[in-house]
């Protein structure tokens, strides 16, 4: 089948792509961007969209139609990824090896013995990797490359704390393992080193990280596969900020009373904020949080929850620096029986008091348990394993997981479980704190990378008409410059999940229609609308 065949040559070629989705074949592998891999992989994407454009999809049923849609989308992405945004050429977070050495250390998918030689196998791969990466990388932007050497620290530490652990379950191994281990870690010090010093020696900003409009316009297209374009986005951005910015003053009014305006709101927010964790205590919060949405879920009938294992826990070093949480969920082709990690990042460790404070004062014990629905349940966590549970004809849609269904359907899960009364007022008014958050996400997405937004007026967007503390705001400038289009997939995805909800057929449950839309892997919402008979 040529679908088959092109799916096999993108694991092969994309080891991180095979590790994520559950196949370990490639797992002593790196991705190589040494210059002729990468015109190898150019020539195979041009062949498979060739290939891809010569079949008759009107022949294939429904499910196989969704397959190919996606399967094309994914080799057109990956084609524009090498041809026109070039990530290798100047971005060396492209680099990071942590997230394929941490999948190794971390998920007992096989035997220790078996996941230590494959560590090996990467760990070999370390110094020719950075080697290309010192022989690509150029013109680099100051905040991708002061993120990286946060990053590749965080990957020596890695392997220098976690790897002896594993070693004394298969002492037979470490011939094999510890010198591996001591030249990879030797490696990524010289390359930390190698970036310190190209950022001492240019004092200025680098290349500019937003993409111009022409080029984050067209990832925008790829990244969101919607009907919608650049423009409509922005204006139900602004439409909706209005929106949600007369709830919260309701909502505020309804908490401490006053008049319906931005000062009630601060007032609200602020009494809400003083009840926070710290570094020491957030991890708890989160478990707690998590049973408490468990219960709540079942006892409102809300969706079925599979019975799969959570694992929340600090982190990883090698992973800070863009998001505060994250969720990282077995991929669809693992056979074995793995547990979810719910991951929060601690504040940064050399921010000043203030900034720390400010950062706990946002993530409050609130904004805690809406994060941990966004996140775990019913969000991410729970949308992936109802995922797992997908069997389709090919392997594509496990491949191919659609960033705004992800995050719309997390969004959406932060509004149904507010709506249905979870935590309260206070956890309905961080919900829509959050709404204006996703929200302001795309118009941020798109007024810096199309419109060269200034810093001063994004801070005073996100700290304004977001309420946002200070340190979330600080971050999330740097995310908007660190990524592209991704920050859009929260609003145009909830935007298209939520409207996929309220076309629940009157004679099914809210279990049962909730159930239908997570059973189909994680396609775009508008090809799930074509799945569901819409």
């Amino acid at each position: 089948m040529v679908g088959e065949r092109i799916v096999e040559a993108l694991l092969a070629g994309r080891p991180g792509l095979a590790s994520s989705a559950g196949d370990h074949r490639f797992d002593d592998r790196l991705p190589d961007f040494s210059a002729d891999a990468v015109a190898g992989d150019r020539a195979m994407l041009v062949d498979a969209a060739s290939v891809l454009c010569e079949i008759d999809s009107d022949a294939l049923d429904v499910a196989e139609q969704v397959d190919h849609a996606l399967l094309a989308a994914l080799v057109d992405g990956e084609l524009f990824e090498l041809t026109e945004i070039r990530s290798h050429e100047w971005n060396p977070l492209t680099y990071n090896p942590g997230p394929l050495l941490h999948a190794l250390v971390s998920r007992p998918y096989a035997p220790v013995d078996v996941r230590l030689t494959a560590l090996a196998g990467r760990l070999d791969a370390v110094p020719d990797a950075l080697a290309t990466a010192r022989a690509t990388l150029s013109d680099m932007p100051r905040i991708h490359a002061e993120t990286a050497v946060g990053q590749f620290t965080g990957v020596a530490a890695l392997i220098r704390d976690e790897v002896p652990a594993l070693l004394t379950q298969a002492p037979a191994l470490f011939d094999r393992v510890e010198p591996a281990a001591t030249t990879a870690i030797a490696a990524l010090e010289e390359f930390v080193a190698w970036l310190r010093a190209d950022l001492a020696a240019d004092a200025g900003p680098g290349r500019d990280p937003r993409l111009g409009r022409r080029r984050w316009e067209a990832q925008l297209w790829h990244t969101l596969d919607t009907e919608l374009g650049a423009a409509e986005i922005q204006r139900r951005a602004w439409a909706n900020l209005d929106r949600v910015t007369e709830e919260i003053r309701a909502a505020a009014v309804e908490l401490v009373g006053g008049p319906a305006d931005d000062e009630t709101v601060r007032r609200a927010l602020d009494l809400l904020a003083a009840e926070h964790p710290d570094d020491h205590t957030i991890v708890d919060l989160a478990s707690i949080t998590l049973d408490e949405a468990t219960d709540f879920v079942r006892a409102h009938d809300l969706v079925t929850v599979p019975d799969d294992p959570c694992v929340i826990q600090v982190m990883p070093q090698f992973a800070r620096g863009v998001a505060v949480a994250y969720c990282d969920a077995p991929g669809a082709l693992e056979t074995a029986d793995l547990p979810t990690f719910y991951c929060i990042a601690p504040a940064p460790a050399d921010w000043p008091a203030h900034r720390m404070e400010s950062f706990y004062r946002e993530y409050n014990d609130h904004m805690v348990r809406n994060l941990t629905v966004h996140e775990a349940m019913p969000g991410h966590f729970l949308q992936l394993a109802h995922a797992r549970r997908y069997v389709g004809s090919t392997r594509v849609r496990a491949l191919t997981r659609s960033g705004p269904f992800l995050e719309g359907w997390a969004v959406y899960a932060e509004e149904l479980m507010a709506g249905a009364g979870f935590g309260g007022l206070p956890v309905r008014l961080q919900q829509l704190k959050m709404q204006l958050r996703m929200t302001l996400n795309a118009l941020l997405d798109q007024l810096v990378h199309a419109e060269e937004l200034p810093e001063a007026e994004g801070m005073a967007l996100l700290t304004g008409r977001g309420f946002q503390e200070e340190g979330e705001a600080a971050g999330k400038w740097r995310r908007a410059l660190l990524t592209s289009a991704q920050l859009s997939t929260y609003f145009v995805g909830y935007n298209e999940v939520a409207a996929i909800a309220a076309r629940r057929p009157h004679d099914v449950s809210v279990r049962a229609w909730h159930d239908k839309m997570l059973a189909h892997d994680c396609p775009p919402p508008r090809h799930l609308r074509t799945l569901l008979g819409g």
